[in-house]
């Protein structure tokens, strides 16, 4: 694999509050409330963000490498 040193793109989330907290994107595509672990809130958890945007990340870098 090459390196490219360019940077295609930066994405910026907004977090406020303290225990039901809320994070927005920018850009305004992403709004969600968020709740501790094991909470009863209704919001998800910012392990399951990390989770996710992990899983999302590593499925891409599997399907181009398997594109080349």
């Amino acid at each position: 694999m090459s390196h490219n040193g360019t940077i295609l793109y930066t994405g910026k989330t907004f977090t406020t509050g303290d225990r039901e907290r809320q994070s927005r994107s920018s850009d305004n595509r992403l709004d969600i409330e968020l709740s501790p672990p094991g909470s009863a809130g209704m919001g998800t958890n910012p392990e399951q963000l990390l989770a996710a945007g992990w899983s999302a990340c590593f499925i891409g870098a599997m399907g181009s490498a398997a594109r080349e």
